[in-house]
This record gives C-alpha cells, sequence and structure tokens, in this order.
C-alpha cells in the first residue's frame, strides 16, 4: 500500500470517526436520531448520484439485484438508526467498539443463511474481541465502581442498539457478497444510500416529523455529520478506486481511536485506562482479521 493510500484511509477513518461525535453533539442539542440520519443519508445520495452521472456509470439491474438491493438497504437504513441511538446513549468510541463486533455477526449470518463454516482465525479472534470488549464496557462495573447491575442500567441500552446496528450491519455484509457482488460498487452504495434515507424518512414520519436542534452548536453538529459523512464516501468513491485499494480496508478499523480522542477532546468525554486497554484489545483483533491473507 502506498503512503498516498495509507493517509487517505486514514483520513476516512478520522472523518468518520469525527461524524459520530458531531452527531452526539447534535444529539445533546435537541437533534433526533432519525433526522440526523436523514439529513446525511439524504445528502450523501445527491452527492454519489451526481458523482454517478459526471462518471457515466450504466446503472443496470438483475431481477436478483431488484429483489436483495432493497434488503439490503433496509438493512443499513437500521443500522444507521441502531449506531446512532447507541452514540447518543454511550460514550462514542465505546457505542463504536461495540459495532465493531460486526465480524463475528458476519460470520455467524454466513454460516446460518449459506451454510458457510467460520475461518480459523474469525474462530480465534472471536473471544478475543469479546473480551476487550468487556473490559472496554466495565461489564462488571468496577471502573465506574457502579456494580454490575448498575453499570448495566446506565448502558445497556445504548449497548444494545450497538449489537443491533453491529448485526444488521453483518447481515448485509452477507448478503451484498453473495447476492450483490457484481453490481459496481458505487451504484451499489449510492442505491444503500436512497434506502437509508428512506428508511430514516419513514421513522421521521411515525414520530410526527422532524426534531431539528434547538441551538446553534446543534445545527453545527448537524451540518458537520452530513459533511464529514457525504465528504468520506465522496473520498472512497473517487480516490481509493485510484489508488487501487478497497473502501473498507482493515486500517479504517481504527474509527473508533479516533471517536475516542475527538470525544474526550471535544465532549469531555473520558473513559477507564482498563477500557482503553480493552479499546486497543477490539481494535487490534478485528485489523489483524481484515488484514489477513485469504
Amino acid at each position: 500500500m502506498t503512503g498516498a493510500a495509507f493517509a487517505t484511509l486514514l483520513l476516512i477513518a478520522l472523518m468518520m470517526g469525527a461524524n459520530h461525535v458531531a452527531a452526539r453533539i447534535a444529539f445533546n442539542h435537541g437533534a433526533d436520531v432519525a433526522t440526523a440520519v436523514v439529513f446525511r443519508s439524504g445528502v450523501t445520495t445527491v452527492v454519489l448520484v451526481a458523482l454517478l452521472a459526471v462518471q457515466g456509470v450504466r446503472i443496470s439491474f438483475g431481477t436478483r439485484h431488484k429483489q436483495v438491493l432493497p434488503v439490503i438497504g433496509l438493512l443499513i437504513g437500521i443500522q444507521s438508526l441502531c449506531l446512532y441511538s447507541a452514540v447518543a446513549r454511550l460514550p462514542v468510541a465505546l457505542a463504536l467498539l461495540a459495532f465493531n463486533t460486526y465480524p463475528i455477526w458476519t460470520a455467524f449470518w454466513a454460516a446460518v443463511v449459506y451454510r458457510q463454516k467460520p475461518e480459523r482465525a474469525m474462530l480465534l479472534a472471536m473471544p478475543v474481541i469479546l473480551f476487550g470488549l468487556a473490559l472496554a464496557l466495565d461489564v462488571f462495573g468496577a471502573a465506574s465502581g457502579l456494580g454490575a447491575s448498575g453499570q448495566w442500567s446506565r448502558i445497556g441500552a445504548g449497548v444494545g442498539f450497538a449489537l443491533a446496528a453491529a448485526g444488521t450491519f453483518g447481515l448485509a455484509l452477507v448478503l451484498t457478497q453473495h447476492e450483490a457482488g457484481d453490481i459496481d460498487g458505487r451504484v451499489r452504495t449510492a442505491t444503500t444510500m436512497a434506502m437509508a434515507a428512506l428508511v430514516a424518512l419513514a421513522t421521521v414520519a411515525s414520530q410526527g416529523g422532524f426534531h431539528l436542534p434547538d441551538a446553534p452548536a446543534g445545527w453545527a453538529g448537524l451540518l458537520a455529520l452530513t459533511f464529514l459523512y457525504g465528504t468520506a464516501f465522496t473520498i472512497m468513491f473517487t480516490v481509493l478506486p485510484r489508488l487501487g485499494v478497497v473502501g473498507n480496508s482493515a486500517i479504517m478499523n481504527v474509527e473508533p481511536v479516533f471517536a475516542l480522542v475527538l470525544a474526550w477532546l471535544v465532549l469531555g468525554q473520558a473513559i477507564a485506562a482498563i477500557q482503553v486497554v480493552g479499546a486497543v484489545v477490539v481494535v487490534g483483533a478485528v485489523m489483524l482479521l481484515g488484514m489477513r491473507k485469504r
């Protein structure tokens, strides 16, 4: 991997981590999850469709694609709502770490849906990831001093949303690989973003309308998360292919580390030293999985 490619991947991870910190600012000032997802996914869809038009990409779907793409889009829409719901309830880095269990979910869904036996590397990594996550979440409440019941009453809902996001994302990845892998990645991403925006819009409608920020800081957070997410995806669209790098490179799994630092600097969110150790374990294990030779 060239230096330019490595730097670009780190930039994308930084922007994605910053996007979640900006989202927490928006949530702290009146915006709700569905509103944020509509803004983020809607604007990103418009940008991606414009890029497809400029690049002259031919769009063609077979019968199987027409059946599976809406399902994948629905899953990503649910994943987006769940992950932002976790970010609204947990320290940002912990929400992303819990979400980073998605490789385990991917192996699970591949086994359930397609009867694929998990790789040995995945079986070895699973307990390591779960151990690191247990440390990061302080599941027994030792670092917080709250005890297990007190800690889970505080983090339980957020962890549930993060794991739901990981589970739906893992299933979306498996379906994409097996049912939609032959679609141009740019077209697939634009379609998925459009569906995610529609899912969020339906959620907004069911809640009686948009819940917009009630303070300038909230608007800044909403605009920042939209800009950061859209820009990161635009870079993935336009720059990474030229550098010969796939968009889901393992190095981008350092996103929770960037989020940990940014959340501490911007939001004042701090976690205990043992939780940082857990975070490093999770990120390291997921990165090693991503970089393994197949």
